[in-house]
């Protein structure tokens, strides 16, 4: 690939960088699901990645079908909300890039099918305490700087920097979706997990796009 196009041994080596760092922060994650959830976040996050990792071969597919690929294992692999949202996500960004490659735009365009899909999955916005919190911002600072001319690898930081803010801001939220909405002002003051998990997700983006 050049700096402003995601091929395919991005695409694999995006995929395994999220296992790798799933696997790394897997008990926080448990630990903060622990506060506000099912304490299962972390097991599930790394089952499911861990198996899509794992699925992710060499065959030349379009960069899309191996992302595809990946939603779909979590589906089947992940318990509870996190599969059907994290595979929905996949899913959504890999059917926009039917291509051999993609420009750093066309990611965008990508990006932001992910996040439509977990809207409409979840019925949540931003603010409610969810994913959503650090991967709106993410998207926005992604696509400010591809707009205005930056590579793949510059997007992809912006978009990681911002995806960290905004799982930090879910810890003074109270929780409006999910399991933690049950437990209402209690959930205040507590983190929440799957903002965590997606800011993984784009740091390891962001640090994949950085080696290439």
């Amino acid at each position: 690939m050049n700096g402003d196009s995601v091929d395919i041994d991005l695409a694999r080596a995006w995929v395994q960088a999220i296992a790798a760092t799933v696997d790394q922060h897997k008990d926080h994650l448990t630990q903060l699901d622990s506060a506000i959830g099912d304490a299962d976040h972390g097991v599930n996050m790394h089952r499911g990645f861990s198996a899509a990792a794992a699925l992710v071969g060499m065959e030349p597919d379009p960069v899309g079908a191996v992302l595809v690929k990946v939603g779909t294992t979590l589906i089947s692999s992940v318990g509870g909300a996190s599969g059907p949202l994290y595979g929905s996500v996949f899913r959504a960004i890999g059917r926009m890039l039917d291509t051999p490659t993609a420009t750093t735009q066309e990611f965008t365009a990508a990006l932001a099918a992910g996040l439509e899909s977990i809207e409409k999955l979840g019925a949540a916005a931003p603010g409610d305490k969810t994913m959503i919190d650090a991967y709106a911002p993410a998207l926005a600072a992604f696509q400010q700087r591809a707009d205005a001319g930056a590579d793949l690898a510059a997007a992809a930081l912006a978009a990681a920097d911002a995806a960290e803010d905004g799982m930090r801001a879910t810890t003074p939220m109270q929780a409006r979706k999910g399991r933690a909405s049950y437990l209402g002002a209690r959930s205040i003051g507590h983190q929440d997990p799957g903002a965590a998990s997606t800011a993984l997700i784009f740091r390891a983006l962001a640090e994949t796009a950085a080696t290439r």
